[in-house]
C-alpha cells in the first residue's frame, strides 16, 4: 500500500519517538524505500565572510547529528534508506521531496523543537497537511 516513505525529523525527543515508528511501519508494510529528511532555516546573507560559512557549517553538523539520531532509531528495514539535509522552510522543504520523489505517505511529528529546525511545529505539520500531495500520518 505505502511503498515510499517519506520521514521529517528535527531532532527533538518526539522526531526520534516518529522515526521509531516510520521504521516500524516500513517493515510492516515491506516498503521499497524510506526517505529520512531534515530540513535547517536559511542562513541570512547579511552575516557576510566569514561568519556565514560558519554558521552554515555548525548548521550543517546539526543536520548530520540529527540524521544520524534519526536513521538509528529508524533501524533496519527491507527496502532502500535515504537521507537529505535541506535548507529552507521545513514545510516547503518536506512538500518539495513529497513531490520530487512520488512518495505514498509522509510521516512526521505533530510538534518540534525551534531553530534547528523548527522542523516539525505545529503549523509546520499543518501546512505539509494541507499541502500534501499523498496522505500524512501525523505522530502524538
Amino acid at each position: 500500500m505505502f511503498e515510499k516513505l517519506l520521514l521529517a525529523v528535527d531532532g527533538s525527543t518526539h522526531a526520534l519517538h516518529t522515526a521509531r515508528m516510520a521504521g516500524d511501519l516500513a517493515r510492516n508494510m515491506n516498503a521499497q524505500s524510506l526517505r529520512v529528511v531534515v530540513a535547517y532555516s536559511s542562513i541570512p546573507s547579511y552575516l557576510g565572510e566569514p561568519n556565514m560559512q560558519a554558521v552554515i557549517d555548525v548548521r550543517l553538523q546539526e543536520a548530520n547529528e540529527v540524521l544520524e539520531s534519526a536513521l538509528r532509531e529508524v533501524g533496519e528495514i527491507q527496502g532502500d534508506i535515504f537521507s537529505e539535509v535541506l535548507e529552507g522552510s521545513p514545510a516547503e522543504a518536506i512538500l518539495d521531496v513529497a513531490n520530487a520523489r512520488a512518495v505514498d505517505l509522509i510521516v512526521m511529528g505533530s510538534h518540534g523543537v525551534g531553530n534547528l529546525t523548527g522542523l516539525l511545529l505545529g503549523s509546520t505539520s499543518q501546512k505539509v497537511v494541507s499541502h500534501a500531495p499523498c496522505p500524512v500520518l501525523i505522530v502524538r
